[in-house]
């Protein structure tokens, strides 16, 4: 596709060959009627006046779509004003036209803008632009896409979730479909798709080719950004612009809102923010540096609504009608550091949540009036993951009672029992592979808490590992695996491992349906949770 697909999808490429603001100034400077006189060449390739105006590089999408407001996200490929057309069909009858921001380097061109006045229960079609500042005449191409406001009274609801995308070195293979479980999602029409973290792989380079255990080649789509281990904020960036390449994942961000958490590959495996690397791929040996700007590449690129007291929380709340108010947990950036986790009192040597976060959950959970409560955590409560030999990555840290970062789980779901906040689920990835575990306190070694299910899903587009051992100190009970046993490790994703969760909620029964799926589209699972 020549110099445009170089300079919409891999910038630092042409950074090589000209630093990027005198690039920027030389086609402002060039006008259409000068050029239409005088052919002329950049770089071996010649500009037509297509090539002049914005591009849109990587789709559009929508998030965090609440009863009256939602937000949109773009990104140009130069300095440009958004444009939001609105309207409630398709052929964009009747619309209105919103200014959005000014797009500059500074946030490496990506847009958002927050919808507000919206009603509740309609369709909206959305259609974006970008103006270029240097010549108001000059408009991209426009990119549209759609999604629906929940309604005020009990609706149908129906969404997606998984998580864990582009990991392990397997990235687009153009030759097998791409990231196809992004399209098998779509294909549901869903409400909305819940991303349940590991959005990208920061600390998994692509190569161009792996040779799999079936002796095939698996060939990716390269690009320089992805060459190496994230360190800067460009090379941050650079992971959301490589997995937009794929035209599933476009397709979906348009067509359905993405409700965007965050677990630990958007910064590095297994970091806390107190850490300091020893790992020689890394210049850069803070984690607390490496995580802001891993936070601000992920609160550029993903359509996600930063609260109105300004602070750039992940944790939030969406209601979502009167059946359904989801709540996104953020594991990452109020943690402890990682340790055998066998305290036996509540610190900051323990935190995994963090008093404020822990206070603000309880606070919302009982202040909500919705059917389900569904909660979207980094990681599976009970499932052991380790971090080295003797240090833990989760919660869980072996069978026994409630210690370390276990505390924390125990305050939550004792203060959930307490005040009979009833109709709590937990959706989550992070493991890759899908299960469904019931917590049930008559086998729980701490038993202070509601029985309750746990449904994980992924990986979205990465290897597949499993299964985990669980820790019965809050009595998980495995119900469903969607991979057979003896399975070896980081199995590709031409293999069929790729899985995603779809929940049903009926408005007139007010049942919970969760299934799993497989890649194929495949049901493997389901089970219906009547509500209390």
């Amino acid at each position: 596709m020549g110099f445009v697909f170089l300079f919409a999808h891999e910038a630092s490429i042409l950074n090589t060959l000209i630093e990027r603001r005198r690039f920027n100034a030389l086609l402002a400077q060039l006008s259409v009627g000068a050029y239409a006189a005088t052919p002329r060449l950049l770089f071996g390739q010649e500009i037509t006046e297509d090539k002049l105006r914005p591009n849109i590089t990587c789709g559009v999408s929508s998030g965090d779509v609440t009863h009256t407001a939602a937000t949109i996200w773009s990104r140009s490929d130069r300095a440009s004003k958004m444009i939001v057309e609105l309207a409630s069909n398709e052929n964009f009858q009747r619309m209105r036209k919103i200014f959005g921001p000014d797009v500059f380097e500074h946030s490496d061109f990506t847009a958002k803008l927050r919808l507000n006045g919206l009603k509740p229960g309609e369709p909206v079609f959305y259609r974006v632009t970008f103006q270029d500042l240097s010549d108001p005449t000059k408009l991209s191409a426009p990119v549209t896409g759609r999604f629906v406001t929940p309604a005020t009274e009990p609706r149908d609801i129906k969404f997606t979730w998984s998580g864990d995308t582009a990991g392990q070195g397997y990235g687009i293979d153009v030759d097998r479909g791409g990231m196809t479980t992004f399209e098998a999602m779509r294909a549901h029409n869903p409400d909305f798709f819940v991303n349940s973290g590991d959005v990208c792989y920061a600390d998994n380079p692509i190569a161009s080719e792996m040779r799999l255990d079936d002796g095939t080649i698996w060939k990716n789509v390269t690009t320089e950004g992805k060459s190496k281990v994230a360190e800067t904020l460009e090379e941050f960036r650079a992971n959301y612009r490589y997995n937009f390449m794929d035209k599933n994942v476009r397709r979906l961000n348009a067509e359905v809102p993405t409700f965007v958490q965050w677990d630990d590959h958007e910064t590095l495996n297994n970091w806390y923010p107190s850490e300091h690397l020893t790992d020689d791929r890394y210049r850069v040996k803070s984690v607390a540096v490496l995580s802001a700007r891993a936070r601000q590449a992920f609160l550029d690129y993903l359509p996600i609504h930063i609260s109105s007291d300004g602070m750039s929380r992940i944790y939030r709340t969406i209601p979502y009608g009167p059946l359904l108010e989801v709540f996104f947990l953020d594991l990452r950036s109020y943690r402890g550091a990682n340790s055998p986790n066998r305290q036996t009192q509540m610190s900051d040597m323990t935190a995994l949540l963090g008093k404020q976060q822990l206070n603000w959950l309880k606070n919302k959970l009982k202040a909500s009036q919705a059917t389900w409560k569904v909660i979207c955590c980094d990681m599976p409560i009970g499932l052991l993951v380790r971090d080295g030999k003797e240090d833990f990555e989760n919660g869980a840290n072996g069978d026994g009672p409630a210690l370390g970062r276990e505390l924390e789980i125990a305050e939550l779901l004792s203060f959930i029992k307490a005040n009979q906040i009833k109709n709590t689920v937990w959706l989550t990835a992070d493991v890759h592979y899908a299960a469904s575990h019931y917590y049930d306190p008559e086998k729980a070694v701490f038993k202070d808490f509601e029985p309750f299910w746990e449904f994980v899903s992924g990986p979205l587009h990465a290897g597949t590992f499993g299964p985990g051992e669980l820790d019965n100190t809050f009595g998980p009970q495995l119900k469903f695996k969607g991979i057979p046993d003896g399975m070896k490790g980081n199995r590709p994703p031409s293999e069929g491992f790729q899985f995603f969760g779809l929940v049903n909620i009926d408005a007139q029964s007010r049942t919970m349906t969760v299934s799993h799926f497989n890649a194929a589209g495949t049901k493997l699972w389901s089970i219906d949770l009547h509500p209390a």
